[in-house]
């Protein structure tokens, strides 16, 4: 069994301190047969050659967050194809798996929720004696369940095996944030049946426009885990394929659950449409109550009001109004009474 060092070694005597709060954008851990280093800093890329060169030995280099500089520099290191490294500079791309030169290009997306989901690129370059990671500062590999206890023994059985840990980290990644866009979508159906608000609406177009994102990002990806699985590759041994089909299965799931999200949004917003338009029908239909009930009397009073009654019924003008009043008064309170029993009020 590999000596299992921590991600905090001792450094280098010629590697200077790293600053305080900061950490390395690039560290190295070499795996031989009598144990394993872990270096960081400068002395990482000064030392990167002669753990290259050594025979029998197994080095994954892992850049978080670096500046494309030390990317360049990296690749020219491991004499990487220029194609694959301007694509690992950049990291620009969609999910793909690529052969060459006898290494093995992965790309995929990690996915992250912070109140909003954001997807964050993972390049992965895999050859006979080394694995490159490069990605952004928010996905951290430590967090992978296969490397939380370091990732010595892994390396100590194969790259390939490190490469499946860090796949299948990504695609367990996504389970927790369906799940909490899952639960939003819930307390957004309970707001659209009682209270709709504009802001309902915007978030639910937020989560659409979230969960196409994703979907992007996601059915890419089977065709990588695919491929993994169904090629034979000299950079995978043949009893460690079946790890790599168990993340496909686990990815099959991922997509079934985002399609299933996916028409829960979109039966959402239907039913939010059908609750404002129920709104607007019970509103126009108090609307039209009101207005048999003032057309009555206005078209009563205009009556009165033009011809004087003749005048006011024959009798004295002040009784007759008070008359001709009351009559409105219970005419337009039997309206009242009718359209409320009706539900039009």
């Amino acid at each position: 069994m590999p000596n299992e060092t921590p991600r905090a070694s001792r450094p280098a005597p010629s590697e200077p301190p790293a600053s305080a709060g900061v950490p390395s954008p690039i560290r190295v851990v070499h795996w031989r047969a009598d144990g394993a280093e872990t270096w960081t800093g400068e002395a990482a890329l000064a030392r990167l050659p002669a753990a290259l060169a050594a025979p029998a030995a197994r080095t994954w280099i892992d850049l978080a967050g670096a500046p494309p500089e030390l990317v360049g520099q990296v690749a020219a290191v491991l004499g990487l194809h220029p194609l694959v490294a301007e694509d690992v500079v950049e990291r620009n791309q969609r999910p793909k798996l690529e052969l060459t030169d006898g290494l093995v290009h992965v790309v995929l997306f990690g996915l992250l929720y912070a109140g909003e989901t954001h997807l964050s690129e993972v390049d992965i370059v895999l050859g006979s004696q080394f694995l490159l990671s490069v990605h952004d500062a928010d996905w951290e590999p430590e967090a992978v369940v296969g490397l939380r206890r370091g990732p010595e023994r892994l390396l100590a059985t194969g790259l390939d095996l490190l490469l499946w840990a860090l796949v299948d980290g990504i695609v367990d990644g996504y389970f927790p944030v369906l799940d909490r866009l899952e639960d939003e979508l819930d307390a957004l159906q309970d707001d659209v049946v009682d209270q709709p608000t504009r802001w309902t609406l915007a978030r639910l177009f937020v989560i659409k426009r979230e969960l196409i994102a994703i979907r992007r990002a996601i059915l890419p990806a089977r065709e990588v885990l695919n491929q993994l699985t169904n090629r034979q590759l000299e950079a995978i041994a043949p009893e460690h394929v079946l790890y790599f089909r168990d993340v496909y299965d686990h990815l099959i799931r991922v997509t079934d659950e985002l399609d299933t999200d996916r028409e829960l949004v979109s039966s959402t917003l239907e039913v939010y449409l059908s609750t404002i338009s129920n709104q607007l029908s019970a509103i126009m239909k108090r609307l039209t109550g009101v207005t048999v009930i003032l057309a009555g009397i206005g078209g009563l009073a205009g009556l009165f009001g033009m011809s004087e009654a003749g005048p006011a019924l024959a009798g004295a003008e002040l009784p007759g109004f008070w008359f001709v009043t009351g009559a409105i008064a219970a005419l337009a309170l039997v309206t009242a009474v009718v359209l409320r029993r009706i539900d039009w009020i």
